[in-house]
């Protein structure tokens, strides 16, 4: 069972969360999903919220590290909203490899733009994934579904709505970005990866730190225009915060809940 944890990257204490296991599309690897449920049956209207990286990719003790943010799950379990938290190949409790666009010689994260774009396809298999598994439950209404995300989550949020267009009503992208400021070429990865999601039609919701330390907010909002130059509808939302905006709600629960409003009929 996991425990509360003391760092920004609070695990849920499952005592008040159910956790269960679905396939993957690779055979033999199932995807740990842990669910944030409102009393009742349902249906409910479902987030799917995105974990990020592990930093650099350097610590690998961070990979088995279950991410599912409670502060998240209460704020969405409260308005009526069934939050669920997958977790990719690899990472938490899941199985397979984790192969997100890591260096071979296990540096952590590489920084060429090739290798980390096949580390987003790879994400973009496991979200397929758990939209397939949305499909077959009851508690799940089907018209009003969202994808959510941190980090690497953040845009996977943003770009899946984008690459399967008719899935989600809405997206929230909390300080997205693939690459960090590290690497040379998340000048080219990140809004190449944002601009896929410019497909959705769709009103988005991008809420960044203007202190983080992975994405200036100068990049980020270079990478919103460059969506909505594409075609991209969205609101961007600059907050007094750094990379951990996602943990201080009272920045951004009231764009979130009029944003939900908006998308949600």
């Amino acid at each position: 069972m996991l425990t509360r944890r003391k760092d920004k990257h609070d695990a849920v204490d499952l005592m008040k969360f159910q956790k269960f296991f679905i396939p993957s599309l690779e055979p033999n690897a199932q995807l740990e999903i842990v669910a944030a449920k409102p009393v009742g049956n349902g249906p409910f209207p479902t987030i799917v919220f995105n974990h990020g990286s592990t930093g650099r990719g350097q610590n690998v003790s961070l990979y088995s590290r279950t991410v599912a943010p409670e502060i998240v799950a209460n704020y969405f379990v409260e308005r009526g909203w069934l939050a669920l938290f997958p977790q990719r190949r690899g990472r938490g409790k899941s199985g397979g490899a984790y192969g997100e666009g890591l260096s071979s010689d296990g540096s952590g994260y590489s920084c060429d733009a090739n290798i980390a774009t096949a580390g987003f396809e790879r994400a973009v298999e496991d979200v397929d994934a758990v939209v397939k598994h949305l499909r077959n439950r009851s508690d799940v209404d089907q018209k009003q579904l969202v994808i959510s995300g941190v980090s690497r989550g953040g845009i996977l949020a943003i770009a899946y709505a984008g690459m399967r267009p008719g899935t989600f009503c809405g997206s929230i992208n909390f300080n997205g970005g693939w690459l960090g400021r590290g690497c040379p070429a998340h000048e080219l990865v990140n809004p190449r990866l944002f601009e896929r999601g410019a497909l959705a039609r769709m009103p988005t919701l991008w809420l960044h730190g203007k202190a983080d330390q992975y994405y200036s907010i100068e990049h980020c909002r270079a990478n919103f225009d460059k969506f909505q130059s594409a075609g991209g509808e969205g609101k961007f939302v600059e907050a007094a915060m750094g990379h951990a905006l996602m943990f201080k709600p009272i920045l951004w629960a009231e764009h979130v809940d009029q944003y939900l409003q908006e998308v949600i009929k």
